[in-house]
């Protein structure tokens, strides 16, 4: 079962990584000015990783392959690692879906 990792950044802000059941991170968040603003971004992800037209499938300038997941809004809440092919992309989008859901949120700030 995968987990939400709330981290505490250099600069004490908040961000989390989504990471699947064998502790591989499968999305990043952006930095939160707040604990709280960083726990609504985990809700986003719950709600819009259900939604496959949240994905923004991307390659990037050397060719890896990699994924944001955004809110309805349009607004970024979570980007992938990269991968070597579009195949490894879309299983670590299909990895969010599963996990993202149900995962419990370890605090770690």
């Amino acid at each position: 079962m995968g987990k939400f990792e709330i981290k505490a950044t250099k600069s004490g802000q908040s961000m989390f990584n989504l990471k699947a059941g064998n502790g591989q991170v499968i999305l990043t968040s952006e930095s939160y000015t707040t604990k709280a603003a960083c726990e609504n971004g985990i809700e986003s992800v719950r709600k819009n990783s259900q939604m496959d037209e949240r994905f923004e499938r991307k390659t990037g300038s050397t060719g890896q392959h990699y994924f944001n997941l955004k809110a309805s809004n349009g607004q970024v809440i979570g980007k992938s690692e990269s991968y070597t092919s579009t195949g490894a992309m879309e299983n670590g989008v299909e990895s969010v879906k599963k996990n993202a859901p149900d995962a419990e949120v370890e605090d770690n700030s």
